[in-house]
């Protein structure tokens, strides 16, 4: 009896360290749908992505909860999208070896529910913040040009825009620009991810570093908009953030194979 007391006791206190269980429960299901998504033929893998957007849906009802003015509304499209870049970016990782990533793949996915939880809050960090959009986009780009192939563009392409456009809408919004600016924030940069995506492609890079320079397009964008924002010379942005693409674009072209 009074083991089992115990027992309770130290499961009633993990409970209340785990902020909104329904969080992990949602997430640990998005991680299933996205690992049986990964060994399934394209038919099915749709049904894995619908999956991912009805799952996504019920986190954002359920977990996240009411809209609040001043904190937007592309957040309560994070979770779907998370859930659909970690299917589509499964599909690169062999075999048997994928299985043993579903329990990271659960974690990552609460991780951004809670992220979005604490920003809720007025506790969460923004350069974290940005980095799991610029994860989002990466995973979610790689797996786009692979299931498509990145030579029947501009198909991939478009998806990975549409992909884009909530994180960038959420990145917008956590620079507190809501509204009309917000949205004019948000196309400008994809546009800027779909110019340096488009580059990528023609220039033949293979799918890694085509995704990685886009998901860097992505970072820098939104790094350079913070920096004018708070200040910062046109220049020192133009000279820091270009210098960070210009590497990146470096990068690609000595991976370039005629």
């Amino acid at each position: 009896m009074i083991a089992r007391l115990f027992g309770d006791r130290r499961r009633l206190a993990i409970l209340r360290r785990i902020d909104r269980p329904a969080a992990a429960i949602l997430a640990i299901l998005q991680a299933v749908v996205a690992a049986a998504g990964w060994f399934v033929s394209p038919l099915w893998l749709a049904v894995a992505v619908a999956g991912q957007l009805v799952l996504g849906g019920i986190v954002a009802v359920r977990v996240i909860g009411p809209a609040r003015s001043d904190l937007g509304l592309a957040r309560y499209a994070i979770p779907a999208t998370a859930g659909i870049a970690a299917t589509l970016f499964g599909r690169l990782i062999p075999g048997g070896l994928s299985l043993l990533l579903v329990p990271i793949v659960a974690v990552l996915l609460w991780a951004v529910t809670y992220l979005e939880l604490r920003l809720e809050r007025g506790t969460g960090g923004r350069t974290i913040g940005d980095l799991l959009l610029t994860g989002i986009l990466f995973g979610a780009a790689a797996g786009t040009l692979v299931l498509f192939g990145a030579q029947t563009w501009p198909t991939p392409l478009l998806v990975v825009a549409a992909v884009a456009l909530p994180l960038a809408m959420r990145a917008a919004e956590s620079r507190e620009t809501m509204g009309v600016e917000g949205v004019g924030q948000a196309l400008l940069h994809v546009l800027a991810v779909v110019q340096i995506g488009v580059a990528t492609v023609l220039l033949d890079l293979p799918v890694i570093p085509t995704a990685s320079l886009i998901a860097l397009a992505f970072y820098t964008w939104s790094g350079a908009v913070d920096a004018l924002r708070g200040g910062t010379s046109g220049r020192a942005v133009a000279i820091e953030f270009g210098a960070l693409l210009g590497i990146g674009l470096a990068v690609g072209l000595f991976l370039y194979r005629p």
